[in-house]
């Protein structure tokens, strides 16, 4: 089922009730939680040559090989579908919102992304102004992946622990954005130290953008398909100012890699299950 939004009529413009204003606020911070596997998992060319200044040599060490990994890995990914469920809720003081969405994805490698709906229900107000918004920014973000990488031009970042989780040896790094920017963050991420992926992400927004958010807290879990780590679920929990809160749980499944040589894309056994999130 394909879609297209309505044009707008600057004549005609209707009265929104607070609620909905709140609503619309909370595409921006949900909206930083989609795109965030961009910013991770797909860096643009020429920033692998970065250092991690006065941050220690194990650490240096680390996130170089996370750079130059990703970078690989992102001239490598072939064209692959794959499907995704949306699920939002909203609770106010004096209404309760839930909308889901399926949708199908088409990836041609890391250079372009085109999604189609194929089923929805619940709020109009959540499928109109947040979800489907997500989707067409996440089709532009390409262009602004330079600015969002998690590169040494981009951030901080400090070793802080060492663990093992399904018989992988993971790194804990604290990582902090360099300025306030759009689309950056500050919080913790999981490397696999093996192939040097960013497995898991606990983080929040760099800077707040929207008047009614008060805090997000963004829970990203990627798996490993084939030989490349790709998102497997992402919850967003927000808190409304003056009262109330949101959470979006992204589910993302059914990966197909495409092209002769690619086998079928099958989940690796030992990837990381999703945490709970409480």
């Amino acid at each position: 089922m394909n879609w297209q939004l309505p044009s707008t009529d600057s004549r005609r413009i209707r009265p929104v009730s607070q609620a909905n204003w709140r609503v619309r606020g909370l595409r921006g911070l949900l909206g930083f939680a989609v795109l965030m596997p961009l910013a991770i998992s797909c860096l643009a060319a020429g920033q692998s040559e970065a250092s991690v200044t006065g941050q220690g040599a194990e650490t240096a060490k680390i996130v170089d090989q996370l750079v130059e990994r990703n970078k690989d890995r992102a001239e490598r990914l072939p064209t692959c579908t794959s499907k995704r469920t949306y699920h939002i809720e909203y609770h106010g003081f004096s209404r309760t919102m839930v909308a889901d969405m399926s949708v199908d994805v088409l990836d041609r490698g890391s250079t372009s992304r085109t999604f189609q709906i194929t089923a929805q229900s619940g709020s109009h107000v959540l499928l109109d102004h947040v979800l489907k918004k997500l989707l067409e920014s996440e089709q532009t973000a390409a262009q602004n992946r330079n600015e969002t990488g998690l590169t040494p031009q981009n951030y901080k970042f400090s070793l802080i622990g060492n663990t093992s989780e399904d018989g992988r040896q993971l790194y804990i790094l604290q990582v902090e954005p360099r300025v306030n920017r759009k689309l950056l963050y500050r919080g913790k991420i999981w490397v696999d130290a093996q192939d040097y992926a960013v497995v898991r992400v606990e983080a929040q927004p760099a800077e707040n953008l929207s008047f009614w958010i008060r805090s997000t807290d963004i829970h990203h879990v990627y798996t490993k398909v084939n030989d490349f780590w790709l998102p497997q679920r992402n919850v967003s929990q927000s808190k409304i100012r003056f009262g109330g809160s949101a959470t979006l749980t992204i589910d993302y499944s059914d990966y197909k890699f495409q092209g002769p040589e690619m086998p079928s894309a099958q989940a690796s056994p030992d990837a990381l299950r999703s945490p709970e999130v409480k």
